[in-house]
């Protein structure tokens, strides 16, 4: 069975990609694990601009703080700048990580300022990526600012970095626009190399024991992959990029709906933390299975066989089948005494 794919220009051996997460690709052993298991790529976790900054401010705080008092002290220690600050670590395991496996690892980055995206952009492919997802995890709050605006946003953001550097870039999208199709479009007209659909942003919660509002953490279920399925479907065929499926894909059929919908990568995540790395040899052998059984030969015959523009029923993915969803859902029967 051919399972090969090509995303942002680099071959793969399957679809199966990991995607940014902090648990699973922080430590190179475990990057080792998802080679060993099949992954064909793996997409570290992200670099945020902001910890970087934060972390560099604090340091120096607690460095320098009260060497004004002592005249020996300017001298016995060392400035800041002689420490490796900011995105060294990151450059770091980015480099371990190359020497370690030879799949494809692709880095992945949020930044907060124009500076920043370009800085570590350039930095991190100077440290061997193979390629680089741009994280735009942004929550705009600003009352005064247009929807044209943000969108505006993510587009300099990917002109910017793609013009700084020359390895493949993904940008990384929140489904929350007023027209997808047309932002997919206009960031294809950059010249990305990849959309990555969707991001999932996570969200808050509040302690009622406590009184603070705490992070909250929520691993994705199966249901989650209707919103991407959906999206990748109507834009494959019509933007030149190539389409990376994240969120809610558990188990074999799930990636194989997602490439026949048009997806080239199918990006693991959540089912990886529930079921450990050894999952992704299941979903690659189950994979195998069903398209064995059902007369396929490869993953380029079935990609994109689902799509809108390939299926029977291209109104499948769009308003049109609004009313029969609803009709088709039966409620449970009152049971007595109901």
């Amino acid at each position: 069975m051919d399972l090969r794919t090509t995303y942002l220009n680099l071959p793969l051996r399957t679809p199966l990609v990991v995607s940014a997460c902090g648990p699973l690709s922080e430590d190179i052993d475990n990057i080792k694990r998802m080679e060993d298991a099949g992954a064909s790529a793996v997409v570290l976790y992200s670099l945020f601009e902001e910890q970087l900054r934060l972390e560099t401010r604090e340091l120096e705080h607690h460095m320098m703080a009260g060497t004004e008092s002592f005249p020996e002290a300017l001298t016995y220690f060392p400035q800041p700048a002689q420490f490796r600050l900011g995105p060294d670590g990151y450059l770091d395991h980015i480099q371990q990580a190359k020497r370690t496996v030879e799949i494809p690892i692709i880095a992945s980055l949020n930044g907060s300022s124009m500076g920043g995206w370009i800085e570590f952009a350039m930095r991190i492919e100077q440290a061997g990526a193979d390629g680089l997802e741009l994280n735009i995890y942004h929550i705009p709050t600003d009352r005064n600012l247009s929807g044209a605006a943000i969108e505006q946003t993510y587009v300099d953001i990917v002109k910017a970095v793609k013009s700084a550097i020359t390895i493949p870039v993904a940008v990384k999208l929140s489904p929350f626009f007023s027209n997808m199709a047309n932002m997919a479009k206009r960031l294809d007209d950059t010249g990305v190399d990849g959309l990555v659909l969707f991001n999932r942003f996570y969200q808050p919660d509040i302690n009622l024991e406590d009184l603070e509002v705490q992070p909250s953490v929520i691993l994705s279920t199966p249901h989650a992959l209707r919103m991407p399925m959906r999206w990748v479907a109507i834009l494959f065929g019509r933007i030149d990029a190539d389409l990376a499926a994240t969120s809610g894909i558990h188990h074999a059929p799930d990636a194989l709906k997602m490439l026949m919908a048009g997806a080239d990568v199918t990006m693991l995540c959540s089912t990886l933390l529930a079921r450990g790395i050894g999952h992704i040899r299941v979903i690659e052998k189950e994979m195998s299975t069903w398209m064995e059984e059902h007369w396929y030969d490869s993953v380029e015959q079935l990609k994109g066989s689902m799509s809108q523009m390939r299926c029977p029923d291209p109104s499948a993915f769009e308003r049109a089948q609004y009313m029969r969803a609803l009709t088709s859902y039966k409620p449970v029967p009152p049971t007595e005494g109901q």
